[in-house]
């Protein structure tokens, strides 16, 4: 069987869909599983050793640019690639238009969403077989009864992101333990204030934890450098990939993240991990998975430092 998976965006989207491998293949082992992302989320898949080719697709670079020749031929390449084989199913888990339009691109019947289901309904008209999955499940959830659903199969299982990450080698991490704080996201409004990250940082240090503060934008990294410089012995992480910093959270013995895709990553890979929400409510997208892992916080809400340094230490 040969499967192709679509869930191009975002980050967080991407990790939640990654259970949908282990499913599949604890019940079709012989399974051969593709899986289109945008491109600059294809580290993601390839962190799942049963995940086969990724196929990139650039739809939110392209559009900046359509009247480009250059972007209509990477958009034919991009469907040449996709069109290489013949699938068994093509099941498309984002339910929007757009990737349900991408999803049809390939050679295979396509499965989705029902319209009383899909983020979208205009979704369903493109898909041969549609299943409705209720709305008020998490998103991880909702995946999986999806593929579940158009494969034939029961889940039987616990949630199993199936990461398999390198141990890190990090010349500029001190050796002893450490805990990553994820102090970036995508909206101003999400962020935790930085005097709450700085009273967090120096009880973490007196309990004996190097906190080590990734950046992605040179913003991003200018604050983990403003906040590491106000916290004793913490690290401002230099620029790394996907891969890295799945590597990074691997050897954390817990992390602290605000509402970003790298919070979702650090559950993914089992580090104990404790979410901050101040904008979005966490019900059906915080963080999910066996290991441990907290929620605090929602909408126009502001945990509290005690709060999260006790969530924290109760899960190391």
């Amino acid at each position: 069987m040969r499967l192709l998976l679509v869930k191009t965006s975002s980050l967080g989207d991407v990790i939640h869909n990654l259970p949908v491998v282990t499913d599949i293949l604890r019940h079709y082992s012989e399974a051969k599983i593709d899986w289109c992302v945008e491109e600059s989320f294809a580290a993601i898949p390839r962190l799942h050793p049963g995940v086969g080719q990724v196929i990139p697709v650039a739809v939110r670079r392209w559009r900046k640019k359509l009247l480009q020749a250059a972007t209509w031929r990477e958009v034919g390449a991009f469907r040449q690639a996709v069109r290489q084989c013949d699938y068994d199913l093509v099941l498309d888990t984002q339910g929007l238009a757009k990737s349900a339009f991408i999803a049809r691109q390939a050679r295979g019947p396509l499965a989705g969403y029902a319209a009383d289901s899909a983020r979208e309904p205009l979704a369903a008209r493109f898909y041969d077989r549609h299943f409705s999955v209720d709305k008020a499940l998490h998103a991880v959830e909702r995946n999986r009864r999806l593929a579940a659903a158009a494969l034939g199969y029961s889940l039987d299982a616990a949630v199993d992101y199936g990461i398999t990450v390198p141990a890190g080698a990090f010349a500029w991490l001190p050796a002893k333990p450490y805990v990553v704080l994820l102090t970036a996201t995508s909206r101003d409004d999400k962020l935790w204030p930085e005097d709450h990250w700085v009273a967090l940082g120096k009880q973490l240090a007196e309990h004996g934890l190097t906190c080590v503060l990734p950046g992605g934008s040179a913003v991003e990294r200018e604050r983990a450098a403003r906040l590491a410089g106000q916290i004793p012995g913490a690290v401002a992480a230099p620029p790394m990939r996907i891969d890295e910093l799945a590597s990074l959270l691997a050897g954390a013995c817990g992390a602290v993240g605000v509402d970003t895709g790298l919070t979702h990553l650090a559950v993914a890979v089992k580090t104990p991990t404790v979410a901050i929400y101040t904008a979005t409510e966490p019900g059906l997208t915080g963080v999910y998975g066996a290991g441990y892992h907290r929620n605090l916080g929602g909408k126009a809400q502001v945990p509290a430092v005690a709060s999260v340094l006790s969530e924290l230490l109760e899960g190391l």
